[in-house]
């Protein structure tokens, strides 16, 4: 006899574990209690099966989807522009099959996204952006003026890769491209461009990335102005520039891209130079030097040519002979002056031996004096140092003689 099941999940064991059945029951019981509810998404996959029609539902911004069914009537009523990629919304219940254990939504009724209530998002969207300081010339990156290699993101076997990958190359026939072809249009877009910008932001040859589409409808070009996407371009390391349809259209990718290009064939100019205008320019340079060099060479000619015509330069010999009579001034000059030196050096000293002789013991001696000395040498100062018995020398002018003191 077996034990009876649990009532609630969290009293199931590994020894009294819901069977598969029971475990389906008891979801779709669970999903059977939710209300119809209206959902939006992006018709992927669109299948007509007599009076049921098959769609998959995709989250536009997300990879994420649902299975719809509705009726063949319901989509009929919609007419002929019901495709994949149509924005929609959707009146649904949430039905699970049990057999398939499979989430379906029962579709009540499909109504398509207005174009007005897309652009409407996409300008509240824009406000935001440009609140957070998105759109800033602050934040854009100037282009390298010549990249070592351009990213190109575009559609595959599109116009507009021609467009850029012919005119840069016409332009500057060097250039290198890494490109991405990627859907463009269709609810995979902004997964796809977003992949491809992260892998050639991660390539570090890579200078400058071009997202590059041609001209569309309005909702062909949404997924341009989607959030993600669009943050995905401000958060680059590598200056992006957009070139989304035509002029007239302005994507959100326009307005965070560092560049815009008004068409990709734009785009071609704005990422490399033109060969022929910058060779004509340096052309223009190097005429300009040339010219600046002749004219320079010319006025120094006509300087040099003026000071060989002076009149100091009319007889090469002038310059020699001024030189030369400076020198033998100079040299007289010199001669006066050392000789007035001599003079003035000979009256000082004649001063000075007259001043010496004016001096001298010996003019003394020439006018009758005479000096007395001990015999020892001591010259006498006073009578009382003389002995009467002492000899004593006299010095006059010329000679000296002996003598003794009268008592």
């Amino acid at each position: 006899m077996s034990l009876p099941l649990p009532e609630r999940a969290s009293d199931t064991t590994a020894e009294q574990p819901w069977p598969v059945r029971k475990l389906s029951l008891k979801i779709s019981d669970y999903v059977d209690k939710m209300v119809p509810l209206w959902v939006e998404g992006q018709i992927m996959q669109l299948n007509r099966r007599g009076a049921t029609c098959y769609l998959t539902l995709r989250d536009p911004e997300t990879d994420m989807s649902l299975s719809v069914t509705a009726p063949a009537t319901t989509l009929a009523a919609m007419g002929p522009s019901i495709q994949e990629g149509t924005r929609v919304v959707v009146h649904a219940k949430p039905v699970f099959w049990t057999k398939r254990g499979s989430l379906m939504m029962d579709a009540r009724q499909i109504r398509h996204v207005g174009i007005g209530e897309l652009l409407a998002r996409v300008e509240q969207l824009k406000q935001l952006l440009r609140s957070e300081g998105l759109f800033d010339a602050g934040r854009k990156r100037p282009l390298p003026f010549l990249p070592r290699r351009v990213g190109l993101i575009t559609g595959r076997n599109s116009a507009a890769e021609r467009d850029v990958v012919e005119n840069a190359r016409r332009r500057w026939p060097s250039v290198q491209f890494e490109i991405r072809e990627v859907a463009v249009q269709g609810p995979t877009t902004v997964e796809e461009v977003s992949r491809a910008l992260a892998e050639l932001d991660a390539l570090a040859e890579v200078e400058v990335i071009v997202v590059a589409r041609g001209g569309g409808s309005v909702e062909d070009l949404l997924p341009f102005s989607n959030e993600a996407l669009v943050r995905a371009v401000s958060d680059a390391r590598t200056p992006v520039v957009s070139a989304i349809g035509h002029d007239v259209d302005a994507p959100l990718l326009d307005f965070v891209a560092d560049v815009r290009a008004s068409t990709p064939t734009d785009a071609a100019k704005v990422v490399v130079p033109d060969i022929a205008a910058e060779l004509q320019q340096i052309s223009a340079a190097r005429g300009r030097a040339m010219q600046a060099l002749r004219s320079r060479v010319r006025h120094e000619r006509h300087r040099l040519e003026a000071t060989r015509t002076r009149p100091a330069f009319a007889d090469r010999s002038t310059f020699v002979t001024i030189r030369r009579g400076e020198v033998v001034e100079l040299h007289r000059r010199g001669r006066a002056g050392a000789q007035l030196r001599l003079e003035r050096a000979d009256d000082r000293l004649g001063h000075l031996r007259a001043q010496l002789r004016a001096l001298s013991p010996d003019a003394t001696l020439r006018r009758g004096y005479a000096v007395v000395r001990h015999a020892d040498g001591q010259v006498v100062f006073d009578r009382a140092d003389v002995d009467p018995d002492e000899t004593l020398r006299v010095t006059v002018a010329h000679g000296d003689f002996a003598v003794t003191p009268v008592s």
